[in-house]
């Protein structure tokens, strides 16, 4: 199932519908994220634009950097907003459209989730604690 939500970030909003968002951290930016930035890095050389080296972070960034999996575009959906870097101090806003089983969760770990269904919002932010 898709999951559909809003999503809130520098001064645009978006409804979309997605496989979801991943949000990594500099400590996490050599995996899922980088596997993401080669995904699109071989999508854009099959089309004949040139590719790119994946976004890499320093462990201690404080940045976060977010990409939306698979942004599917309708009548009722977007994917102008399909990644970003969220600077220290700004949030990225993301609010349910699910009516139910939406699910919030960490580092692939599906079984420790939290509910995120319809009218839920999460603010993402930079946390005071580093890895």
């Amino acid at each position: 199932m898709s999951a559909r939500y809003r999503l809130s970030f520098a001064g645009g909003e978006e409804s979309q519908s997605s496989s979801g968002v991943i949000v990594s951290t500099g400590a996490g930016s050599t995996g899922w994220l980088s596997s993401l930035f080669n995904m699109a890095s071989g999508v854009a050389a099959f089309r004949g634009a040139q590719g790119f080296e994946p976004l890499r972070l320093d462990w201690e960034d404080a940045r976060l950097v977010f990409v939306v999996r698979e942004p599917f575009k309708s009548r009722h959906s977007g994917a102008s907003m399909a990644a970003g870097v969220i600077e220290e101090g700004s949030a990225l806003r993301i609010e349910s459209l699910m009516p139910s089983g939406g699910v919030i969760f960490s580092d692939g770990v599906e079984q420790d989730t939290l509910a995120f269904d319809s009218g839920a919002a999460a603010w993402i932010r930079a946390a005071a604690q580093k890895a």
